[in-house]
């Protein structure tokens, strides 16, 4: 299922930066020479496809791929432009470090980039957590949009 956020009513971001930075973590969009560091991290985290969906985000100025770091550490990622324009995602967080509000940061991060852009909507493609985005971002399920654009996708 594929979710629609209106990007024009997205909640505060401050209080999530807050929250991270006070637990050291800077959220903050990726640098050109990161690219290998962050395509690899996510692949080796998550899959290959989200890190070829990763890795085409480093083909637009800006960058379109958020990161949470602890030092030199990674902890998380969101890219949007990747798979369609409009969409936001994919995005994960560490397993180690989930529960932490990293996930919510990086969401309203990107998601405020992408508003700052002028988009006025952005799309969730192929959503696991429904409920998680409701919540977060008031994100509405998009009728008869399963399979979506990932329909006969190579595998």
């Amino acid at each position: 299922m594929d979710l629609l956020v209106k990007l024009y009513e997205l909640p505060d971001i401050a209080p999530a930066v807050r929250k991270l930075e006070k637990q050291g973590i800077i959220a903050r969009r990726a640098l050109a020479p990161e690219k290998s560091v962050i395509v690899n991290w996510v692949r080796e985290t998550f899959s290959k496809a989200w890190a070829d969906e990763c890795e085409v985000t480093f083909s637009s100025l800006p960058i379109s791929t958020f990161i949470a770091v602890d030092g030199s550490d990674l902890l998380g990622f969101a890219c949007y432009d990747a798979a369609c324009k409009g969409f936001f995602g994919p995005t994960g967080v560490a397993p180690e470090h989930r529960k932490g509000g990293i996930g919510k940061g990086l969401l309203l991060a990107t998601l405020a980039a992408m508003s700052a852009e002028g988009y006025a909507y952005a799309i969730i493609g192929g959503v696991g957590p429904v409920e998680y985005y409701q919540k977060t971002v008031q994100a509405l399920k998009i009728p008869g949009s399963t399979p979506g654009i990932y329909r006969g996708m190579l595998k």
